[in-house]
């Protein structure tokens, strides 16, 4: 589909961006556990979604109208409790405590956590999650007033998501019940845990997601602006959309684009290039 184009300078977004990839680092590399790899990578996507879509109450994180947004790629936590300190609802001394026992900085997001809907665990639950979600606000929107409950449905997943056979048994359904206001923005780094997905999958997603009747987009995963345009069409169509964002695991690290940088924190070399790569240096 054709996005809609905009001419706008994001560069004080790529500030907050780069500001995310290195607090999601340093508290993976205070936790000696966790998956950089996605935080370094699919940052833009996080920050694009809540900066200039999602609809949400800071004062009233239970708003019943509220956007969904669930973290289908759950090993993504740091980078979701990176935006949540942004925004002002978690403190530093969450973000160092993540992966310690009772904090609500966990390691994968759980509902104690402020603006988190669900916990997600095993991969392509978030997805199936995200549908149900979605089924539920088209009934309530049919059952009340249009006005009154009317919000999107978002999901971040990954590659190993789309893997799991519950993911797509949900994704039929929605596509059988036209649910158009569900969105998956899909981070394709082609890396899994154990090497490049080729390994273990040559699927054509978007043949897939063309028989599913999806409404599809290809867009490049670290530019605001493709990633905003797309969103906005995917908003206006008629049928469930997938964005298809190509990133690269661990972008900026030395082992980019490897599945070296997935599930385990980064050496204190990286980690300095990588600061120095954003132009975080002087704010460390």
């Amino acid at each position: 589909m054709i996005l809609r184009k905009e001419k706008v300078d994001y560069k004080e977004d790529y500030r907050v961006i780069n500001n995310m990839r290195g607090l999601s680092i340093d508290m993976i590399n205070n936790a000696h556990s966790g998956h950089p790899g996605i935080c370094l990578g699919a940052a833009p996507i996080l920050y694009t979604l809540y900066a200039k879509h999602l609809s949400f109450d800071l004062e009233n994180p239970n708003w019943y109208n509220r956007d969904r947004f669930i973290l289908s790629a759950g090993h993504g936590a740091p980078l979701y409790y990176s935006m949540l300190y942004m925004l002002g609802m978690i403190t530093l001394d969450d973000v160092k405590n993540l992966r310690q026992l009772k904090s609500i900085t966990p390691g994968h997001p759980e509902i104690t956590t402020p603006l988190v809907d669900m916990a997600t665990g095993p991969l392509g639950q978030g997805i199936a999650s995200s549908v149900g979600m979605a089924i539920a606000e088209r009934y309530l929107n049919s059952t009340y007033n249009k006005n009154l409950i009317n919000h999107y449905t978002y999901v971040l997943c990954g590659d190993g998501d789309l893997e799991e056979g519950v993911s797509y048994e949900a994704l039929a359904l929605a596509s059988k019940l036209k649910l158009n206001k569900l969105i998956i923005l899909y981070d394709n780094n082609d890396i899994t845990l154990d090497g490049e997905l080729k390994n273990s999958s040559e699927e054509d997603i978007i043949t897939r997601f063309r028989a599913l009747n999806f409404s599809i987009f290809l867009v490049n995963g670290d530019s605001v602006k493709e990633l905003n345009e797309a969103i906005n069409c995917a908003k206006d169509s008629k049928m469930p959309s997938i964005i298809i964002c190509k990133t690269i695991i661990g972008k900026y690290s030395k082992n980019a684009g490897t599945n070296i940088v997935h599930g385990k924190p980064l050496d204190e070399d990286d980690i300095e290039s990588i600061k120095e790569k954003l132009d975080l240096v002087n704010n460390h």
